[in-house]
This record gives C-alpha cells, sequence and structure tokens, in this order.
C-alpha cells in the first residue's frame, strides 16, 4: 500500500434503520462545499454518493483504527467487567508517547473501551489487544479478519491503538468500517459521551477524561458516532455519525492540515448541504 500523508480523516455515518429520512433530500447539490480535504466521499442514508472526491486512496488512519478494535472486542464476547491492569507491555514503542494510566493502573474491560473510543486513550487500546485470547497477534489478525468480512479490500490492521503507520485504509472503506461500528449500542455510547471520571488506582485520586471531539459541543450538530486521531503521518483525523436537516450523511474526509480544519470542513459540509436542502 502506498504511504501518503493524511492531514485529516473525517467519517460521519448514521444508522439507516434508526432514523426515517427523506431519501434524496441532498441530490442534486450545486456548487462546491469548498473542503480544503485531499479526499472526500459523502454518502446518503441509502449509501449513494452526494459528493466524492479521491475516494481510493489509501491513507494512514490513525485513531480511527480504535473503532476496529472496539469492533472486534465487542465480537468476541469478552467479559465487559473484567479488570484489566496496565503494564509495561502497554507502553508506546512506536511513538514514545505518554499516558495519565500509569503501569498499576486497574479499570473494567468497559472503562478501558470507553476511555479508548471518548478520548483516545492508546494503553487503555492497547490493553484490549494485549489481553484478547492469543494475545495482540490473535488481536491483530482478527482485526484483518473483520475488516475483509466488511468488504474493505484497501485496509490493513497493525496494532490496536493505531500507533502504527501501517493502519491504513481509504475514504470508501472507511465508510464501511463506521456504518459497521454504528450498529454497536456500546461503541455510540462511548464515542459521543462528553466526559467520565475514572478510579484506576487504589491509592490515587479520580482521573476525569473529555472527548475530543469538539463538535459535539456544538447545538448544530446531532452528533450519532465519533472518534478522532492523530499521527504524523496520519494529522488530525475525526469520524462521526450525524444528522443534517434530518437526514442521515456519511461522510469521509482525509488529509487536511490544521489542528482546527477537520472541524472547519464539517461546518463548511454543514452549510453547503443545508443550502441545498
Amino acid at each position: 500500500m502506498t504511504r501518503l500523508h493524511l492531514g485529516l480523516c473525517l467519517a460521519l455515518l448514521l444508522p439507516v434503520s434508526a432514523l426515517a429520512a427523506e431519501a434524496g433530500r441532498f441530490a442534486d447539490l450545486n456548487g462546491n462545499p469548498g473542503l480544503r480535504s485531499a479526499s472526500a466521499l459523502v454518502l446518503d442514508a441509502n449509501g449513494e454518493v452526494i459528493y466524492g472526491k479521491d475516494t481510493d486512496t489509501v491513507r494512514p488512519i490513525a485513531s480511527i483504527t480504535k473503532l476496529m478494535t472496539a469492533m472486534v472486542i465487542l465480537d468476541a464476547g469478552l467479559d465487559l467487567d473484567e479488570a484489566l491492569t496496565i503494564t509495561r507491555d502497554d507502553r508506546d514503542l512506536i511513538r514514545l508517547t505518554g499516558s495519565r494510566l500509569d503501569f498499576g493502573a486497574t479499570l473494567s474491560r468497559r472503562e478501558m473501551l470507553l476511555l479508548a473510543l471518548m478520548s483516545s486513550e492508546n494503553r487503555a487500546a492497547h490493553v484490549l489487544g494485549r489481553t484478547y485470547p492469543g494475545g495482540l497477534e490473535a488481536f491483530v489478525a482478527a482485526m484483518n479478519l473483520k475488516a475483509e468480512q466488511l468488504g474493505m479490500r484497501n485496509s490493513q490492521f497493525a496494532d490496536p491503538a493505531g500507533l502504527h503507520g501501517d493502519n491504513m485504509s481509504t475514504a470508501r472503506d472507511l465508510a464501511l468500517m463506521v456504518q459497521a461500528a454504528g450498529g454497536y449500542p456500546l461503541i455510540t455510547e462511548a464515542s459521543t459521551t462528553p466526559g467520565m471520571t475514572v478510579h484506576p488506582y487504589a491509592n490515587r485520586g479520580p482521573l476525569n477524561y473529555n472527548n475530543t471531539n469538539r463538535l459535539l459541543k456544538n447545538r448544530n450538530w446531532q452528533i450519532g458516532l465519533s472518534k478522532t486521531g492523530y499521527l504524523d503521518e496520519a494529522g488530525r483525523c475525526l469520524v462521526m455519525q450525524a444528522i443534517i436537516e434530518g437526514e442521515p450523511v456519511s461522510i469521509v474526509l482525509l488529509n487536511s492540515f490544521g489542528k482546527l480544519t477537520p472541524f472547519g470542513d464539517s461546518n463548511r459540509l454543514r452549510k453547503w448541504l443545508l443550502a441545498n436542502s
């Protein structure tokens, strides 16, 4: 797969079954949304393309990966109340990033999943993969098998946190993955929770975490699923499920630059759709 710099990835998708949307509301749109992303894909509730641009270029996807991690964990039917403990094996030896979850931090599998999705906590994602039956190697194999089952033919996964540059996909494949993730109530709940407090230590105070998607605080947005991510290669990434003007839309934006560009592109897209509704 070709390695390309990714400045941003943003995907929005909402399950159709839960919503009664007017079919074709955003058909025959005029003009251009003026998105600053090199790749863009916007789908309606039926999976029809509303807007597309460079949708099949393979790019790093950073912590978008954690949606796949969560699905594999939930598919395995593992005990979500089981206590998992962070060890030295959960260190980030790829990017050398830190974490507020020190060695010895203990939380339930459910809480680790919540932190991985809501605040993109890398050690939480890694311990989920490490404690999978068969260990990390078996977990990564399960991730790639799940991708194959979803029809993600131009994607590959290399670690549960998304820290490895070999976590790669396309805008078109990401739409499939986010659509599948939207079918897991715990994923939608966790990824749109504004914040949470956890108690991972017996002899220390609690830790407070916030959701990394600032659009959850924007009253103009109805968001049903969200995931952010960042790597040097991947840039800033954001995936969401949302409703615009009563219509579920799926959007994938890749390779934009700037910390606020994903949110700016989201608002530009929303404005364009509203203007054509």
